[in-house]
């Protein structure tokens, strides 16, 4: 399976927005976080028994306010640092107006072009993601054409795919129904991968330091780095389960 994780510059105002706006995490800390998310990964990515291929948004492809500086060179230093080695990574802009088609242009090309047996997208912003969720994606894959990773209110972490789609709209919210209906439409054979949340919203930042607690409670590995930052801006599940500060 090749592994798309598609990568954002880390800017202030452009990652994590919903989670600002919603939330008392400022922008500057909403990159700090969006950087250990993504971090946490590619290293499952890489880890586990799929090709690793990092798909980022060139300066055409980013809103208006952040179409300047260097993209590509920003994502290639974040994964450097993630990562020992980026020798045997790829990277690949991403090409499409919208995030479905830069989705499913992405999946399409690999599938039809470069004849990959499957393609799984993953979310760069879900960090409790590990080598065993992945690989078993994979296996899945051998089984149905489209496994869905289900993820907070309706989204989805991960995407894989051994057969194409319409990808028109596919990643309106919520994503998993949308998804799901497509791969229907298409008459494709429809597998899951466990629920994991991102860290995208509200409820999912929550859930995600609920296990990052619980990982750490039990010596199991898997999202140091977006545990170190959580506990670095002191960020807590609140007595009434919404974001407080510790």
């Amino acid at each position: 399976m090749i592994i798309v994780v598609p990568v954002d510059p880390p800017r202030d105002g452009l990652v994590l927005s919903s989670l600002v706006d919603r939330t008392p995490v400022s922008e500057s800390e909403a990159v700090a976080l969006y950087e250990a998310a993504a971090t946490d990964v590619l290293r499952a990515a890489a880890s586990s028994g799929g090709d690793l291929l990092v798909n980022y948004r060139d300066a055409e492809a980013l809103p208006d306010d952040h179409a300047n500086g260097d993209p590509e060179a920003e994502i290639r230093a974040l994964a450097a640092d993630a990562l020992p080695d980026v020798e045997n990574v790829r990277f690949e802009r991403q090409v499409g107006s919208t995030r479905a088609a830069r989705v499913g242009n992405t999946v399409t090309h690999l599938l039809e072009r470069e004849d990959a047996q499957s393609v799984g997208v993953l979310e760069p912003t879900a960090p409790l993601v590990a080598r065993m969720e992945l690989d078993g994606a994979a296996m899945t894959l051998r089984r149905h054409d489209v496994v869905l990773g289900p993820s907070t209110a309706g989204g989805v972490y991960f995407a894989g795919f051994a057969e194409t789609i319409d990808f028109t709209d596919a990643y309106d919210a919520p994503a998993l129904s949308t998804l799901s209906a497509r791969a229907e439409e298409a008459d494709r054979s429809l597998g899951f991968a466990p629920t994991l949340p991102t860290i995208e919203t509200e409820a999912g930042l929550c859930a995600t330091i609920a296990g990052l607690d619980a990982r750490s409670t039990t010596d199991r590995p898997g999202g140091e780095t977006t545990a170190a930052i959580v506990e670095e801006l002191g960020l807590v599940v609140g007595p009434d389960r919404d974001l407080d500060r510790g």
